[in-house]
């Protein structure tokens, strides 16, 4: 049997390995928090709302919108994967029926995130402007991530007339499922000549019915 004695030795002994894999067991912890991005937590947040539809509207108020003014609209986070998230956009059109056009494509790369719109017709085929967007310049933030137009779009742009769109920067902001109030925002950015300020905002906090599949993805 051991003594009282030889038990307080042995637990003398045995202190600093505890606080050794206690300390060891924080710094793992911490280590793991310092290697969550603010990119990486905006795509959770992002994928905290996967399968989810949610209501919502324009919230702009230019002149070059006021044919979408009032219409209502939806978002569906319809598709999630570790690598890929993407959002179909419905738009109600004024003769009742639904615009499908429209799908928001969120993808992981080696420097951060990139977006890009995948617009279709209602047969399924491909636009002549579509898979435009760009990559994140800067971290961004848990909430909001910036994304600046790439080269690709530039060209593509240029080639299809579009040359006002060269220096778009799209803006998509994002807040997790139980945040108060919460909201998924989308903006179109573009300063000088061609100024434009484009803004769709959704409601996180109701769910919707989920929409049919976007044009080209049934």
């Amino acid at each position: 049997m051991t003594s009282p004695i030889s038990r307080i030795a042995l637990g003398l002994a045995l202190a600093p390995v505890v606080a050794l894999a206690a300390c060891a067991t924080g710094a793992s912890d911490t280590a793991a928090s310092a290697a969550a991005s603010p990119q990486d937590e905006f795509w959770a947040a992002l994928s905290s709302h996967c399968g989810k539809a949610y209501a919502g509207g324009l919230t702009s108020n230019e002149e070059a919108d006021a044919d979408m003014r009032g219409m209502e609209m939806a978002m569906h986070v319809r598709e999630c994967s570790d690598e890929r998230i993407a959002i179909p956009f419905h738009i109600r059109q004024a003769d009742g029926s639904w615009n499908r056009s429209r799908t928001w494509l969120i993808t992981r790369t080696a420097e951060g995130l990139r977006l890009k719109h995948d617009h279709r017709h209602e047969d399924g085929g491909e636009d002549a402007v579509t898979m435009y967007g760009g990559d994140t310049a800067t971290p961004g933030s848990a909430r909001v991530q910036d994304f600046p137009v790439d080269a690709e779009s530039v060209a593509m742009f240029e080639r299809e007339g579009l040359g006002v769109s060269v220096t778009n920067v799209w803006r998509v902001a994002v807040d997790p499922a139980g945040a108060e109030s919460p909201v998924f925002a989308y903006r179109l950015m573009r300063e000088g000549a061609h100024a434009r300020d484009f803004r769709v905002s959704f409601d996180l906090s109701q769910p919707i019915p989920a929409p049919p599949a976007p044009w080209g993805h049934e």
